[in-house]
């Protein structure tokens, strides 16, 4: 049997939730590599249909944070319920060294004139990023549910219309193989 219309629909499904995800981030974080990255895929296999989303790995971290050591944070999840970050920091913070790249990155700096920057090479010090990473250790990261909320508003709407898109293919298929004469 043929599933064009319940294939485009999952498809349409994928696009809406990449589309609404990607608004969500870009909202919080400006155009991210993060955002580029984030993608879907619909398979078919001899049990049906799979719906697959893909993105970074931190991406997961941003969309249902890291609680801290010293506070917790919680996130949205695809039912629009409030739930404890699966995440935490304990023994150890991020990579000062990934933190170090991050900062030169955005050029970010820290207050006063030349502190934090190398005399010679003029270049970050890793003591800033490792006060950033002792900062995110302690307080964590908070959630920004830029793809749970998205793909819970999107899966509602999908429950509602799966069944008339199914019905649309087996119509299809009723009336091309077995057109009574």
């Amino acid at each position: 049997m043929k599933t064009e219309a319940l294939e485009r629909y999952l498809n349409s499904f994928g696009r809406k939730v990449i589309k609404d995800s990607k608004a969500e981030l870009n909202k919080a974080k400006g155009d991210t590599a993060l955002g580029k990255s984030i993608r879907f895929e619909v398979t078919a296999d001899s049990q049906g249909f799979t719906t697959k989303f893909y993105m970074e790995d931190y991406g997961e971290y941003l969309d249902k944070g890291v609680s801290g050591n010293k506070k917790e944070h919680s996130y949205i999840n695809t039912a629009g319920e409030n739930v404890k970050s699966p995440y935490k920091y304990t023994t150890k913070g991020p990579p000062i060294d990934i933190l170090s790249k991050w900062i030169k990155k955005k050029g970010i700096q820290p207050k006063g004139l030349g502190r934090g920057r190398d005399k010679k090479t003029g270049q970050f010090l890793s003591g800033f990023a490792y006060l950033i990473s002792k900062k995110i250790k302690r307080e964590g990261i908070k959630s920004l549910s830029f793809f749970q909320k998205p793909l819970g508003i999107e899966y509602n709407k999908l429950k509602k219309g799966f069944l008339t898109e199914l019905k649309l293919d087996i119509e299809s298929y009723l009336t091309t193989y077995y057109r009574p004469k």
